[in-house]
């Protein structure tokens, strides 16, 4: 039976074999690795991906897909929406079927709803720490704020936020007509690498200092930015007379460390 694309989980499959090649090509599986697949769908990127594999973990929210995922013998499904998922407890559980004494990281893929991709990369920014990459497809305008450089008009929260911890590329483009039904934008798929040594912040700090200088990202600094490190009994020097735009993700970081 033909499952219907449901709106409401943001659902449009990958149809086009070529774009799914080169997708799993980039991923480069290999045979034993801890993989977690975020909406496996109708399994277009799933089949490849387990065939190098041997053994892949899903994350469906669809009750029905989930229920035809389950009849694979070679799939661990987890139905369950995926910001509800604790990924350090996943990893501990997929590392202890493989290795025992191995640390618990896992490499996470999957075509992100694009109505909530970005809570989704927040939700596993927080868990970075078991992550050995991630690869996703997204929308293209999100991958393009996500990898943008400081004075481009795509820098912005996003990319500092992400910046901060991840080497990331955009390392496929992939057009409307590769889904059923065609999503009404152009798609791209990412990478996303940990940085084995980020810079020590607190996040917290970081979140609320970039959300303030972007709130308003026309205006110069000294009118968002300047106030709230007023309020903070910020003693240090940055010159506050730059929009949040022209500033590199590293001086973001050296600031919240200041403060």
């Amino acid at each position: 039976m033909k499952h219907i694309a449901r709106k409401r989980f943001g659902q449009h499959f990958l149809t086009d074999g070529g774009i799914i090649d080169a997708i799993v090509d980039a991923i480069n599986p290999e045979a034993g690795q801890p993989m977690v697949e975020i909406g496996p769908g109708l399994a277009a990127l799933t089949q490849p991906l387990v065939e190098r594999l041997g053994h892949l973990t899903v994350i469906e929210l669809d009750r029905d897909l989930a229920v035809r995922l389950r009849e694979h013998p070679h799939l661990s499904v987890v139905e369950s929406d995926v910001l509800k998922v604790d990924f350090r407890a996943l990893a501990t559980q997929m590392l202890a079927k493989t290795s025992p004494l191995a640390k618990p990281k896992i490499r996470v893929v999957g075509n992100l709803p694009y109505n909530i991709s970005t809570p989704i990369l927040f939700h596993l920014l927080a868990q970075v720490d078991v992550i050995e990459d991630q690869h996703f497809m997204l929308q293209k305008e999100v991958i393009d704020r996500m990898v943008a450089k400081p004075s481009t008009s795509d820098y912005s929260r996003l990319s500092v936020m992400l910046q901060w911890r991840y080497d990331m590329a955009n390392v496929l483009f992939v057009p409307p007509e590769s889904f059923d039904p065609p999503p009404r934008v152009d798609s791209a798929v990412v990478r996303m690498v940990p940085l084995a040594q980020p810079p020590e912040v607190n996040v917290k700090t970081l979140e609320t200092l970039v959300q303030v200088a972007f709130s308003q990202r026309r205006k110069i600094l000294r009118n968002t930015l300047g106030k709230w490190l007023e309020e903070k009994g910020f003693s240090g020097t940055f010159d506050l007379q730059r929009r949040a735009e022209e500033v590199p993700v590293a001086e973001f970081v050296a600031l919240a460390q200041a403060v």
